[in-house]
């Protein structure tokens, strides 16, 4: 089976999810099914249904979760000394060599992804291309726009 990178931040989140999950939602939809029960025929209840729907999500999520964590490899990027090379788990100060901008992105597990926090994915295109790299190499990205030159300025293991 393949393992899946999780940073310890990533797998932190996702065992509380999975907590909140068994703990808090799955008693309360089971609560509200028992609630819809009482109220008679079940053909045309719509609580009914509505709670049997959110039972199925949670316990797809749970499963999913579940699955997600037994298959982790989790990787605490403040445990490896640092080499200057950009590796899973790593923050990169880039610098785009065509308009001299500078940017950070933190290279996370698909699950962890999140473009707003300035967090990708190790199988987007701009890790791919920076992963072995190191601080000062010149890296040339593919994107959707064309191609975009980035110069690797510091590499963080945070």
């Amino acid at each position: 089976m393949k393992k899946i990178p999780m940073t310890v931040a990533g797998e932190k989140r996702l065992r509380e999810e999975l907590n909140t999950l068994k703990t808090v939602e799955r008693p309360r939809i089971i609560q509200a099914i028992a609630d819809a029960r009482e109220h008679g025929d079940l053909k045309e209840n719509a609580e009914y249904h509505a709670a049997r729907e959110q039972q199925g999500f949670a316990e797809g999520r749970i499963k999913e979760i579940e699955s997600k964590l037994s298959l982790a490899q989790v990787i605490d990027v403040t445990a490896i000394p640092h080499s200057g090379k950009v590796i899973f788990g790593t923050t990169v100060d880039l610098i785009n060599l065509g308009t001299d901008e500078e940017v950070s992105y933190q290279i996370v597990g698909d699950d962890e992804a999140d473009l707003k926090l300035k967090k990708i994915s190790v199988n987007s295109p701009i890790a791919r291309a920076l992963i072995g790299k190191e601080e000062g190499d010149e890296v040339v990205v593919q994107t959707p726009g064309g191609e975009v030159e980035f110069e690797i300025a510091q590499v963080h293991h945070r």
